[in-house]
């Protein structure tokens, strides 16, 4: 209790923001994990009688065109946009980590072909292909998550990489090959451990762009199929008339508040893990 307590002690030393953005997670988990006690219905009933209905005691976040309830949606959308935007940077994450791992550790003709590859898919703006590629595929959720994975890994690759580099130098790392340890054991025991943590930050906030970039495919059409709820799609919908503001405003919202928390809570652990930074904490 009293490492927890020093813990959270240093985050608000780092950045007060960072509990903001605790808490704002912390309010997301409790609605998908109540989902069913807090929508009024499940998001995809219709009520013609009730479509565009602004905001009310009976309906707090209003009704779309079909006269859904947008707070049931809106919740229940939470159940796709938040677990896609961890699938998508733990497998970037996993890939592009690989990837960097064996070109950093490796080097030479390996390095190199491994490292165009990734400058080829990074000269393209990650949106442009990202649409390209899942407008290639086909729309569907599972080709949205290809596309956003397929121009996410790089930075990963290029991060462990130069992590990998500079660990491969070290002391520690000349010992270990001087006991006679092996490749797998090296990499296992000695560079992933001392290479994760700054990962795992990159990870973090890079979890608020990964949910504005499948978003923005949901948004052009490209994610989930109607009637589901997804929060990007619900946005999309609400575009198209702005006269009724409702619409898009509190699945918008449900997204910025996300990607905010994630950045905050990003920062400050990139704070905590800064060396010339710890000693003023």
């Amino acid at each position: 209790m009293k490492k927890a307590r020093l813990w959270l002690s240093r985050i608000w030393s780092a950045s007060p923001l960072a509990v903001v953005g605790m808490i704002i997670l912390l309010a997301w988990l409790f609605v998908m994990i109540f989902a069913k006690q807090i929508a009024i219905n499940d998001g995809i009933v219709q009520d013609l009688v009730q479509r565009f209905k602004p905001p009310s005691w009976q309906h707090p976040f209003g009704t779309d065109g079909l006269g859904r309830d947008i707070l049931s949606r809106v919740v229940f959308g939470s159940h796709i946009s938040i677990p896609v935007a961890f699938m998508v940077v733990g497998v970037s994450l996993l890939l592009g980590g690989l990837v960097g791992l064996v070109a950093g550790y490796f080097g030479k003709a390996v390095d190199e072909i491994l490292m165009r590859i990734c400058d080829l898919v990074l000269s393209f703006p990650g949106i442009i292909l990202a649409l390209a590629i899942a407008a290639a595929l086909g729309p569907s959720l599972t080709h949205s998550l290809i596309a956003v994975v397929a121009v996410s890994w790089p930075i990963y690759a290029r991060l462990m990489r130069s992590l990998v580099i500079s660990m491969r130098s070290s002391e520690y790392v000349d010992a270990v090959v001087a006991q006679g340890a092996r490749v797998p054991r090296i990499l296992m025991g000695t560079v992933i451990p001392n290479t994760i943590s700054a990962v795992f930050i990159m990870a973090t906030l890079d979890l608020g762009n990964a949910m504005l970039t499948f978003a923005g495919l949901s948004f052009l059409g490209l994610g989930q199929a109607p009637p589901t709820p997804e929060w990007g799609a619900m946005v999309s919908v609400g575009a198209q008339d702005f006269t009724k503001w409702w619409v898009a405003l509190f699945p918008g919202l449900a997204i910025v508040s996300f990607a905010l928390a994630w950045n905050f809570i990003g920062d400050a652990l990139r704070d905590l893990m800064d060396p010339s930074l710890r000693r003023l904490l």
